[in-house]
């Protein structure tokens, strides 16, 4: 069975820290690809400035080409809005019989988990990774027997300061990938 670590999020835009994230779960055995599915709208961020699910997608897709066991996906732009990852998983783990689906969140998540739709059936159900923040603490001792916390690189960026950057006229050429850089600045997106 193909074990497949799900990174959900909106990708707004994808930076390097994501990637280096999901080369690390890679890299540990911890999964044999990572899907990045790309958001259409977070529950949690509904007032936020995304850009289109279409856009969001053309980045992600264009910062994962070449990269080995990391895939784009959109499964969940054909799902009810907004959407849940309970839902999403369920979905895919029937749409995938072939697939083992592990769930990819960040310490930040993690300490609103119980405010997710269904998060009892996602514990219940799926192996859940969580990476550190900084500025975050998880007590690793109290975590529920399928929920592990990583002992990840510490990824001091998040797509708000990309978009902040932008906006300020300061270059992002040293935490996005290339090709992200090149469609951010052509479309003059964020700014």
């Amino acid at each position: 069975m193909i074990r497949t670590c799900i990174y959900g999020g909106s990708f707004n835009p994808i930076h390097n820290g994501h990637i280096a994230l999901a080369q690390y779960v890679l890299d540990q055995n911890l999964a044999d690809e990572v899907w990045f599915v790309v958001s259409p709208l977070n529950p949690f961020k509904q007032n936020s400035d995304l850009l289109s699910d279409e856009k969001r997608l053309c980045m992600t897709s264009a910062a994962l080409k070449g990269k080995e066991d990391m895939y784009v996906s959109d499964f969940e732009f054909s799902m009810p809005r907004p959407s849940y990852m309970a839902n999403t998983l369920n979905s895919l783990r029937s749409t995938y019989p072939d697939r083992e689906f592990l769930l990819f969140i960040g310490a930040d998540n993690w300490l609103s988990f119980d405010r997710w739709y269904h998060y009892e059936e996602i514990i219940n159900k799926y192996t859940i990774y969580v990476y550190p923040r900084s500025d975050i603490q998880v007590n690793e001792k109290s975590l529920p027997y399928n929920v592990h916390l990583l002992h990840s690189p510490l990824i001091c960026m998040s797509s708000t300061d990309i978009r902040d950057k932008l906006k300020a006229g300061e270059s992002i050429d040293d935490i996005v990938p290339p090709k992200v850089a090149e469609i951010i600045y052509q479309n003059k997106f964020y700014q």
